[in-house]
């Protein structure tokens, strides 16, 4: 804490009573701190909890179908390339063509499909690789074009989904604090390339500005940290995978160091992969390098029937 000028005071008297005040302060809020942190981590994952209950989250996803070069047909229909939910769609609704890397909606005239709330019947379609990709919506459906490596793919979702309407919470390991674990961030001198690999089975090469090392029970342990702006993501696993939690690991958001390179590691705030919740998103799995040895209790559980 910064003092105030000596000057300001009349005595060393005054002064050394506001000292002794201002310690016996932070005292009190020390020892006051753990229900602190408990409320601190709840309002956090409440937060979590509302943003999947809202009729665009995860919990929405009702479908992902990879798209072939050319024309695709779409709709509820059987004898579509992509068959849409039955009775949420229209038998046919239309194509989607893929040409090389750009893709297009071509709609049949009698079906009320809208971009940004117009109509719409023929229009390129924005990647999610290519900043905000173009979202067309019909009845509760909304869907786009997503790529993954060098696939295209349209994604589904709707505001009624099932798992939405049924979704009552994730279950967790109690808050402990001992879990807020300091770590020091060591930068590489060169970005380092980390392969991530994919729930498609395919590997991403990601670069890492630097590592989060850590101490636990006695040892030393690292995590490979992946640039987020203001924050790191890290993609870890550990002992608790496939018992207690997702068994494909889990996520973390890290805030950035101090100007001497330290920071917290909450895994009171490890949260599951959108995949916990669904079949149909992408998920990236923790990197060799930040599979850890020992069990995480702490943070999100598995979710519900996706427990393995």
């Amino acid at each position: 804490m910064k003092r105030k000028n000596a000057s300001l005071f009349s005595s060393l008297t005054v002064f050394a009573t506001v000292t002794f005040l201002v310690i016996a302060a932070v005292s009190c809020a020390k020892k006051q701190s753990p229900n602190d942190y408990r409320q601190q981590i709840d309002a956090w994952h409440q937060k979590r909890i509302e943003r999947l209950k809202k009729p665009d989250s995860w919990l929405c996803l009702a479908g992902l179908y990879w798209l072939k070069q050319g024309e695709n047909t779409f709709g509820s229909g059987k004898d579509n390339d992509i068959v849409f939910p039955k009775g949420k769609a229209p038998a046919h609704i239309g194509k989607i063509i893929l040409t090389g890397e750009q893709a297009e909606a071509d709609i049949a005239p009698d079906v009320p499909v809208t971009f940004d709330g117009q109509p719409v019947k023929r229009i390129a379609l924005k990647n999610d690789q290519q900043g905000k990709p173009t979202i067309l919506h019909l009845g509760t459906l909304s869907w786009y074009v997503i790529k993954r490596g060098k696939q295209f793919g349209i994604r589904l979702k709707d505001s009624e989904n099932p798992p939405l309407k049924h979704f009552t919470g994730i279950e967790r390991f109690p808050v402990d604090r001992t879990w807020r674990i300091k770590a020091r961030y060591v930068p590489y001198a060169t970005p380092k390339q980390v392969d991530i690999p994919t729930v498609l089975g395919t590997v991403v090469k990601e670069k890492a500005p630097g590592q989060l090392r850590f101490e636990y029970q006695g040892k030393t342990y690292h995590l490979e940290a992946l640039d987020d702006g203001d924050a790191f993501f890290v993609i870890f696993g550990d002992a608790t995978n496939g018992k207690e939690s997702y068994h494909a690991g889990r996520f973390l958001v890290v805030d950035k160091p101090d100007e001497q390179g330290v920071t917290y590691i909450d895994f009171n705030k490890a949260y599951n992969p959108p995949c916990a919740f669904t079949p149909y998103a992408t998920c990236p799995l923790p990197p060799r390098e930040n599979i850890l040895p020992f069990a995480v209790t702490a943070g999100e559980k598995d979710y519900g029937h996706h427990q393995r």
